[in-house]
């Protein structure tokens, strides 16, 4: 049998305070195969975010990893060194965050960024750099005379499209994609969607996608899992969850999105914080789907605060 490529296992992350200590994730565990898209969905602050960083170890404090472990391609990343952690991420793992504008040095070239890449992790001379720095914005559709632009002067679709290209400069096994489409308006939406499913056709590495929209996560994934409350409460072919979701939560978060035709319906919702009534581990109600079980499906008011 093929080892995932990525192994999360019962991972939980914390927030520690003096006054007290919140659970962002809580036993969490799920795996990627190679070249296999994997989706992660749920509300804003449910903690997919969380999960990314901690992949990364870029957690910062108050946050830690709990309990759990993390292990990629069979090495143990809770366990890496600062010099480790310094060649695994970017190398083996590399991470599109939710604002390319916030992930861009304002003050730097377009060009000079993503010569940092190969100079820094690659000691690649400066003149080879800068050649592949144009190959890299040619994958991606972004003429070569970009280079010499700053993040300013680019459209929100091209600073998307030059943080993707710097995330796969090192061709990476592993893409993790945080909101890769967040602020964007529709149209470059879908293009930019359309350019993340060519480059990992071409590239072959394996994605895992964050977002709140299901519809964009079923159009890219394999497979998907809805989180909520720092709990997956589901997971199975992003078709069959799609197509015949079996938590309530699953039914909500899509239920939450307006249709494009037919007629006006109430967009229905959860209230803030509630969460369900003693969620134990997914179990199986099908070939590849895994479900939290619920007591009558009915939520509880305790708060997750």
């Amino acid at each position: 049998m093929t080892t995932p490529l990525l192994e999360v296992e019962d991972l939980t992350v914390e927030y520690v305070t003096d006054a007290r200590r919140v659970r962002a994730v809580d036993r969490v565990s799920f795996s990627i195969a190679e070249r296999e898209v994997f989706g992660l969905a749920g509300e804003s602050g449910c903690g997919k975010s969380t999960i990314a960083n901690a992949i990364l170890r870029l957690l910062r404090d108050p946050a830690v990893i709990a309990g759990g472990s993390i292990r990629f391609a069979g090495t143990d990343v809770l366990t890496l060194t600062a010099d480790e952690l310094r060649a695994f991420r970017w190398r083996r793992v590399a991470m599109v965050f939710q604002s390319a504008m916030n992930s861009l040095n304002p003050v730097m070239t377009v060009g000079d960024q993503i010569v940092d890449i190969f100079t820094t992790h690659e000691r690649m001379p400066k003149r080879a750099a800068q050649q592949r720095a144009g190959e890299l914005l040619d994958l991606v559709g972004i003429p070569r005379a970009r280079l010499r632009s700053y993040p300013h002067q680019l459209s929100g679709g091209m600073r998307q499209r030059v943080v993707i290209a710097m995330a796969t400069a090192l061709r990476p096994p592993l893409l993790i994609m945080d909101e890769p489409t967040t602020a964007l308006d529709v149209v470059v939406q879908q293009e930019i969607m359309a350019q993340i499913k060519d480059l990992q056709q071409e590239l072959g590495f394996a994605v895992l996608f964050i977002t709140h929209d299901m519809s964009l996560m079923v159009e890219l994934s394999d497979r998907m899992a809805v989180m909520y409350a720092g709990r997956f409460v589901e997971t199975a072919p992003a078709p069959d969850i799609f197509g015949q979701p079996h938590h309530p939560y699953t039914r909500a978060l899509m239920n939450a999105f307006p249709p494009m035709s037919g007629p006006r319906a109430r967009l229905s919702g959860l209230g803030e914080g509630v969460r369900f009534h003693d969620i134990p581990d997914l179990a199986p109600v099908g070939p590849g789907h895994l479900v939290a079980p619920t007591t009558g499906g009915a939520p509880t008011m305790e708060m997750n605060r």
